[in-house]
């Protein structure tokens, strides 16, 4: 018998079985549709992490307070940053291009008969620059702002939806912890940053924030919860790193370890590519689980195959079919169930990680490598898995199998 005999064959065979076929398939289905959505979901995650570290703001450093074992506790957080560190930056590392301090509170926010909790964020004029905001409507607040401590909020995309329903905000007042502020503008949309939503916050001049709102909470000056510097450029972000760095030890007086932690946007991109990468290769590594399991449902199977179809067999084999012409008919069978499942797999994967970009922020990847790993490596099991009920099927004595049948 020729291949194309063989392959006439097991496609006969397979087909007068469907329910079976469909079963046996059903492990290579579901392991390659889970490989290729993990993939792709995992790929989505990450596009989606760096995006949002990307929209920080171009060469930005993060400086936050303490050390990094008291950044990992969630209460007793370090008040070793203050203004007057903010301002020092800007004006003793010449590589900075702005500096925009923030600290941030949570507060109850009314507006008329609707009221709403919502993070409260005291920075300077310099934060639409230094973290790349825009405003959507009326203008952020100024130096003079700032200078005389004017009860002035900006207010984000979701806030304003929530607290003026179909009204402008601009010019309106909300009561912010109890004091009255003026909305002179509304930010444009952005989502979440380093885990604080800015579309559903409201940001105050630092200085109005300290005497109206929180007090003077550190004993060195107006506290911060970070400072946020942009760079002139992307080739002296070390180096602005390094200076900052010496600056703040000279003023903390810091002789063995930093109580202070500097975090470039770089930084941040590695490792949550890092983490990312990891969690895609273990999400695929879980899915390719399934892709063993129906493996050994396809041996299985064909041993099965193999003990009803042993008339048949010595029957070939008594009118003059080889061993070789045996194994190949059942290998044929076990790649065309492997690479049928790896096809129809790949297909509701892709459909699946389609899916979960409609339904998530996360817009997923459709790999191509990761489709043909998963479609090789489906028809490969097949074979690897074909070979043990194939080897026992020609190695069948014919007047055996016509005796036993």
């Amino acid at each position: 018998m020729n291949i194309t005999e063989s392959l006439k064959m097991a496609l006969r065979t397979l087909t007068a079985n469907k329910l079976r076929s469909g079963l046996t398939m059903l492990g290579i289905v579901i392991g390659n549709a889970s490989v290729i959505a993990m993939v792709g979901l995992g790929e989505g995650a990450q596009t989606y992490v760096s995006g949002q570290i990307e929209g920080l703001g171009p060469n930005v450093l993060f400086v936050l307070p303490g050390t990094p074992e008291s950044q990992r506790a969630s209460f007793n957080q370090p008040k070793t940053l203050v203004l007057d560190d903010a301002e020092a930056i800007a004006a003793q590392v010449g590589s900075v291009q702005g500096v925009a301090p923030e600290f941030n509170d949570a507060g109850l926010v009314t507006q008329g008969n609707r009221s709403t909790n919502a993070t409260i964020v005291g920075t300077t004029p310099s934060f639409p620059e230094v973290r790349n905001f825009d405003l959507a409507q009326g203008r952020f607040f100024t130096d003079s702002d700032m200078q005389r401590s004017s009860q002035v909020a900006v207010i984000g995309q979701q806030m304003a939806e929530r607290l003026f329903v179909n009204e402008d905000p601009v010019g309106q007042n909300i009561r912010i912890k109890n004091n009255s502020f003026q909305v002179i503008g509304v930010l444009d949309e952005k989502g979440s940053n380093l885990g604080l939503n800015y579309d559903d916050a409201v940001l105050v001049p630092l200085i109005t924030m300290s005497r109206r709102l929180v007090g003077q909470t550190s004993p060195y000056g107006i506290e911060l919860t970070y400072i946020a510097v942009s760079v002139n450029n992307e080739s002296n972000i070390r180096a602005a790193e390094f200076q900052i760095t010496n600056l703040l030890r000279l003023r903390h007086q810091v002789v063995d370890e930093d109580d202070f932690i500097i975090n470039s946007q770089k930084d941040l991109l590695e490792i949550t590519g890092t983490i990312t990468g990891a969690l895609t290769i273990l999400l695929a590594a879980i899915a390719g689980i399934s892709l063993f399991v129906g493996g050994i449902g396809i041996m299985n199977i064909m041993l099965v195959s193999v003990k009803e179809r042993t008339q048949e067999i010595g029957l070939r084999k008594a009118i003059g079919a080889s061993q070789q012409d045996i194994l190949v008919q059942f290998m044929i069978e076990a790649v065309i169930l492997s690479a049928v499942g790896g096809i129809v797999g790949t297909g509701i994967g892709v459909g699946g990680a389609l899916l979960i970009g409609l339904v998530t922020p996360f817009q997923p990847g459709i790999s191509i490598a990761a489709v043909a790993v998963a479609v090789t490596v489906s028809g490969t099991i097949g074979l690897f898995f074909g070979v043990v009920p194939a080897r026992q099927a020609a190695r069948l004595d014919p007047i055996v199998a016509l005796r036993s049948a």
